[in-house]
């Protein structure tokens, strides 16, 4: 098993601690702290993001009927993740967690289950990505790409990804995505991200929404769109509006 480093922080660790969990060090929390100093928004950002991840799943295992789910750059699955919420609607469903950061999967021995797969792949290799899954490509999939676009600095590439990915899927999948953007409070983000990005090994970039939508490209996009992840289908557990967009869509 690969031996956690606890001295270098860690965006699925520090991520975690903005949520309130117990899967960080101090490493994490320092830096987590330093960021929230520059942009306080950021727990209500990663709380947010969260909810909105649930009533998304929360859509697709029961309305939508779907039954595979694929989850890309996952970090460390915490309370009320994917597997949790779409196992609750539809205990059949099949959850498979992807993610090639050696910290993260060493971590995930700790939490894999017989609920849920754990595969080591990159989002940048999405042919890997799919062979590796395991999952029944004659059924439809719900591909779940949260906070993980902001990591692959070119647009294009991102696009990409995403394009292939969804390429690969049968008609009838959905692309759940969600990212940060620096319309709302750019400024004071975009500072904190460069604390991010001068602290951490792997760097992040904040979008604008017109750059997020072109992840949405050739899909039906579900009503109200890409839209403040407090926005999207508010069920009382939504934050007030933030820098992070989030959209659901469907492969016609």
């Amino acid at each position: 098993m690969t031996e956690l480093d606890t001295g270098v922080p860690h965006s699925a660790r520090v991520w975690n601690y903005w949520l309130g969990g117990t899967d960080n060090f101090p490493a994490d929390r320092a830096v987590g702290d330093e960021f929230a100093k520059l942009y306080p928004d950021i727990v209500v950002v990663a709380r947010s993001s969260r909810a909105f991840l649930k009533r998304a799943v929360t859509f697709l295992a029961g309305e939508a009927g779907i039954r595979q789910f694929l989850d890309l750059g996952t970090g460390i699955p915490s309370a009320e993740h994917t597997h949790q919420v779409a196992q609750a609607i539809a205990p059949d469903a099949q959850v498979v967690y992807v993610d090639n950061d050696p910290l993260v999967l060493a971590h995930a021995h700790t939490v894999l289950s017989a609920e849920a797969v754990y595969v080591d792949a990159d989002v940048r290799d999405p042919a890997s990505v799919i062979a590796s899954s395991g999952l029944d490509l004659a059924q439809p999939v719900g591909l779940i790409l949260m906070n993980i676009l902001g990591h692959i600095p070119d647009l294009d590439e991102a696009v990409d990804v995403v394009g292939t990915l969804m390429q690969t899927l049968p008609s009838g999948s959905y692309l759940v995505t969600a990212d940060g953007t620096n319309v709302v409070d750019g400024p004071a983000f975009e500072a904190a991200i460069a604390v991010w990005n001068a602290n951490a090994p792997l760097s992040y970039h904040l979008r604008h929404p017109d750059e997020l939508a072109r992840f949405l490209d050739g899909l039906e996009v579900l009503d109200p769109g890409l839209v403040p992840c407090a926005s999207w289908r508010p069920a009382g557990d939504e934050q007030r509006p933030t820098d992070e967009y989030g959209a659901v869509a469907r492969k016609p």
